[in-house]
């Protein structure tokens, strides 16, 4: 009786070991544009990354351990595809590591902030190329004591929880650690992002906490944004509205847009207003169209053009790798043709 027992015991645990699985995909983009740019009776011409999409290189993976749980890893870099340049690369995109199963996901590493994941989501060019909605960091790229701005796109040293499938709800908490010795909080972020999606409707808030200033003195950058996207047969209209506050600062942002099927690629427009609610004649509007025709599953080819105009106080750019900032109070103008094919 104990050597069936032992024996059943093993056949088990044989099972469970030839049940589980694993895999490793390496994928990415690649993305390029002859672009030219005018302000201020200056121009500039060349190739341009991203104009569609982000040039990347990535290795991706995920484990079967039984009863429902994943072991997941991804490993992601950006490219720049004009001149191959490769050197330092690193995984600068997303770096994470993951546990899944039905209580959700634990995710750790560097990875984009639940604020930034609405601004791509709920934007005609998502944050790519010409078109680009640029709404992250709206106070200040380099916010001093923040380690990527006000608002960042990614945050390292971080710890996420994402909601299982709950009917259409989705929704993520993550707390990036500052890791200065002085300090704890200094360098912290914390975001916050609950939606909804389902048949048509996708809708999605989300806050957002970037603890900067000194160890003596903290400051605290907050960011909060709502955007929603309905698709009507061979239309979707996209809205956006964000605003980030701190250190006696106020930027607001509205956006709407809208894609659309158009034989075998996609129309995209975008209307984009850029509020500074501190300072008078600092605001800024953004105009982008733009057009996708699909050459296949992967492989696009693209069209954009894009007008940003400055009040006399205001120096936005455009989206473009190659877009040059243009002097105070200076409009800029833009336009791309490129080419994106994933792998």
């Amino acid at each position: 009786m104990k050597r069936q027992l032992l024996a059943l015991a093993a056949l088990t645990v044989a099972t469970g070991a030839m049940a589980q699985s694993s895999s490793v995909t390496i994928f990415g983009v690649a993305d390029v544009s002859v672009a030219h740019l005018s302000t201020s009776g200056k121009n500039v011409s060349g190739l341009a990354n991203g104009g569609n999409s982000s040039s990347r290189l990535g290795f991706r993976g995920v484990e079967e351990l039984g009863a429902g749980l994943k072991a997941s890893f991804w490993l992601e870099g950006g490219l720049t595809v004009d001149d191959g340049n490769a050197a330092g690369f690193k995984f600068d995109r997303r770096s994470t590591i993951s546990l899944s199963g039905d209580f959700g996901e634990l995710r750790l590493g560097r990875d984009k902030t639940p604020a930034y994941q609405n601004l791509e989501t709920f934007h005609a060019f998502g944050d790519a190329g010409m078109g680009a909605i640029n709404g992250h960091s709206l106070i200040s790229g380099s916010a001093a004591g923040t380690p990527e701005g006000s608002n960042p796109k990614r945050v390292s040293n971080s710890v996420s929880y994402l909601l299982p499938k709950l009917g259409g709800i989705y929704g993520q908490a993550t707390h990036s650690f500052g890791e200065q010795a002085d300090n704890s909080s200094l360098s912290s972020n914390t975001g916050l992002r609950l939606g909804y999606a389902a048949g048509p409707l996708n809708m999605a808030a989300a806050y957002g906490v970037a603890r900067g200033g000194t160890a003596a003195t903290g400051l605290d950058y907050k960011t909060f944004n709502l955007g929603a996207s309905y698709q009507l047969g061979a239309f979707t209209p996209m809205l956006l509205i964000a605003s980030d506050r701190g250190n006696a600062k106020r930027v607001d942002l509205y956006s709407v847009g809208l894609k659309m099927d158009l034989g075998t690629g996609e129309l995209r427009a975008a209307y984009t207003m850029y509020k500074d609610k501190k300072q008078n004649d600092a605001d800024s509007q953004r105009l982008a169209l733009g057009y996708g025709y699909k050459l296949s599953k992967r492989t696009e080819i693209y069209a954009t053009v894009a007008h940003i105009s400055n009040d006399d106080k205001a120096a936005r750019k455009l989206g473009s790798s190659l877009s040059p900032t243009p002097n105070v109070g200076k409009n800029l103008t833009g336009y791309e043709i490129g080419l994106r094919h994933n792998f």
